[in-house]
């Protein structure tokens, strides 16, 4: 009874769906840039054997134990990716084109925030937090500038891509844009934000070369790559669910009537 009640549409549950999922955009796209690469996290370890030990760079290995390392704010942000694909599949290119916009634009609203608040004296004797304040806002701005570059860039190409599939495939074969958008953008993504701070020497200080630079966008793209993968599902699950919601203007449907 919930789920048939569910999936029947009403403008407010369109709107509502909609909001929700720009929600979940602009959530995980602002907290990945608060938190962005204050940290480094092990997804996974194991033991290269020893074929394959001769060709892993030593910067991501201690002895023969590989290391998956990626940034904290890495874990947010490929579910920017499977809302505005399920935008786009829903409502179309256009709409899925205005959240990317507005994410853009919310965080420079945010970083514009941080900043005043930064000029702003200090009251002496009351901030309990001072110098963890100035060292957030010091990894904000650049991780916020960076990323916001790399995010329109690959954000763009995510949404034309996917509508490109679309009209490829004639609506079939949701699989298809899903994955064929998302790696392409994230490889696009990953490439951009990280060779942005490194130029700008906002990495750690065992990241001094290109090829210790490569390792870790290699690592961020692994786990977009396979993060795709995983969302697939989810998407189709997503669409079957709120396929009476669909007011795609290309007018193509994954679910016939």
């Amino acid at each position: 009874m919930i789920l048939k009640s569910l999936r029947k549409p009403t403008p407010h549950k369109r709107d509502l769906l909609f909001l929700s999922l720009a929600g979940v955009f602009i959530t995980s796209l602002v907290l990945g840039n608060v938190i962005g690469t204050t940290k480094f996290i092990t997804l996974f370890s194991f033991e290269l054997p020893d074929w394959l030990r001769g060709i892993t760079p030593a910067i991501v290995r201690d002895g023969s134990i590989y290391v998956m390392s990626i940034p904290v704010g890495l874990i947010a942000y490929p579910f920017t990716f499977l809302a505005t694909d399920l935008i786009s599949e829903l409502y179309g290119r256009k709409k899925a084109q205005s959240v990317v916009w507005a994410g853009f634009f919310l965080n420079l609203y945010m970083l514009l925030l941080m900043t005043a608040a930064q000029w702003l004296p200090n009251t002496y004797g009351v901030s309990g937090g001072l110098e963890l304040f100035d060292g957030v806002y010091e990894f904000l701005v650049a991780n916020t500038i960076s990323s916001m570059i790399a995010y329109l860039i690959a954000q763009s190409v995510d949404v034309r891509l996917f509508h490109f599939w679309k009209r490829v495939t004639k609506g079939k074969y949701l699989w298809v844009r899903n994955n064929g958008s998302t790696m392409v953008s994230q490889l696009v993504d990953s490439t951009a934000i990280l060779s942005i701070l490194y130029l700008t020497g906002n990495l750690g200080e065992n990241i001094t070369t290109v090829g210790a630079l490569g390792i870790l966008i290699l690592n961020s793209y692994l786990f977009k790559f396979f993060f795709a993968l995983f969302d697939t599902p989810l998407i189709y699950a997503g669409v079957w669910l709120f396929k009476e919601y669909d007011e795609d203007p290309e007018g193509y449907k994954l679910y016939d009537e």
